[in-house]
């Protein structure tokens, strides 16, 4: 039967004990894209484009056509189809399915447990729901959307293609579930609001907890891939493959920290650069091999949130390669300030005294992926970064306007 949104199906997900390459981009695109979701979570408050862009996100992040959002009817015991991508006009916004413990969608929600149906076909739990015998559906995946609150519905994904949901995919979507509970409950806390001015501070409280409470599930999911990195680290022998999960695993676990010092904070929307970089630098510091120092100037200044993060990654990004690269006696100095220059504007500098640019050096050209990171993040920032020569050593000089909120003495 034909489909109403796409005429080809997207590559298949790659098969446990395959490629680890292929699976370390796939598990990576995946968490790119519960970021994504996260920010959007932050910005939308509309429950069905937040709804409608959580089915379109999962489906990307399973490489599937379909994806669907099951509210649950309590009035009438079973779901109806609230938001979805795939399916035939007429579906979404109306299709009704059992919500009892026969079918997959009605077991997760009636239990709590996810539930992974590799060959519906063959199925004995559960019978395969009608709509997804019209659409040709042999796999689906389902997992518990629920917030403080209680349980909204189910996300499931489904697919008709040959291959398998792992365990890994289930802990992608039961994250993004999470997630998705949190953004629920957060609208839905915002719609109190509007209903009643009298209890305006109480859902503002309310709305900043439920903010710190998301960077605080996507550092623990950013913390199971960190994990799941390091385990396929053990699993390859070649160095060049390993050093590759190292630092895929460095840089995703220092993103881990970054939402873990948000979570933490007591304001949500800026955050003390000196205190927040300082962390970050003491553990730098600490992981650094013997022999390398790390001296810092940072304004104690109060910063945006939305740019503490870019920038926490881009001074990762920096002090990591001046200790990789600088120095080949592996000793030196590595120096970081961070002080405003002309008001509204940071300026962000971070020098050796090692060896030096290769004499063709050229940003621009430089393929690896940290300079590409470094080149995307300081766009992310809005300034133009800067490669000197220090005679001797290597000066990186970023210099950026910062958002408004910002710049207050901390």
């Amino acid at each position: 039967m034909m489909r109403n949104d796409q005429a080809s199906a997207p590559p298949l997900a790659p098969e446990e004990g395959g490629d680890v390459s292929e699976e370390l981009a796939y598990r990576l695109r995946q968490q790119e894209l519960t970021a994504e979701f996260g920010r959007c979570a932050l910005r939308s408050h509309d429950t069905s484009s937040l709804l409608q862009e959580a089915t379109r996100i999962c489906a990307l992040g399973l490489r599937s056509d379909f994806c669907k959002v099951l509210k649950y009817l309590p009035n009438e015991g079973q779901f109806i189809v609230q938001a979805g991508v795939g399916w035939n006009p007429g579906v979404v916004g109306h299709a009704r399915t059992g919500a009892d413990k026969e079918s997959p969608a009605g077991y997760a929600f009636q239990t709590g447990e996810p539930v992974i149906s590799n060959h519906l076909a063959e199925e004995t739990r559960f019978r395969t729901p009608a709509l997804l015998v019209e659409h040709g559906i042999t796999r689906a995946i389902n997992v518990l959307i629920r917030g403080d609150g209680g349980s909204y519905g189910v996300l499931e994904v489904d697919s008709p293609t040959s291959g398998r949901f792992t365990d890994a995919d289930l802990a992608f979507m039961q994250g993004f579930a999470n997630l998705l509970g949190v953004a629920l409950e957060r609208q839905q806390g915002e719609e109190a609001l509007r209903s009643s001015e009298a209890r305006l501070q109480e859902a503002i409280a309310h709305q900043e907890v439920l903010t710190r409470e998301i960077s605080h599930r996507v550092k623990n999911s950013l913390t199971m891939v960190a994990s799941l990195l390091s385990m396929q680290r053990r699993t390859v022998s070649e160095p060049t493959l390993q050093r590759a999960l190292d630092e895929a695993r460095a840089r995703v676990s220092t993103i881990a920290q970054v939402h873990d010092r948000l979570w933490r904070a007591d304001e949500v929307h800026t955050i003390n650069l000196a205190e927040f970089m300082g962390e970050l630098c003491d553990e730098i510091r600490a992981t650094a091999a013997p022999g390398h120092t790390l001296r810092t100037d940072i304004a104690s200044v109060l910063l945006a949130t939305d740019q503490a993060v870019p920038l926490a990654l881009l001074v990762n990004e920096l002090l990591t390669n001046a200790f990789k690269y600088a120095y080949a006696t592996g000793e030196g100095e590595v120096r970081l300030t961070i002080q405003p220059t002309e008001p509204g504007h940071l300026q962000l500098t971070v020098s050796d005294g090692g060896q030096g640019l290769p004499p063709d050096f050229d940003a621009d050209n430089v393929k690896s992926l940290g300079m590409k990171l470094i080149a995307g993040l300081s766009s992310q920032l809005g300034g133009q970064p800067e490669w000197q020569d220090a005679h001797p050593g290597t000066r990186f000089v970023l210099q950026f306007l910062v958002q408004e909120r910002s710049m207050m003495q901390g």
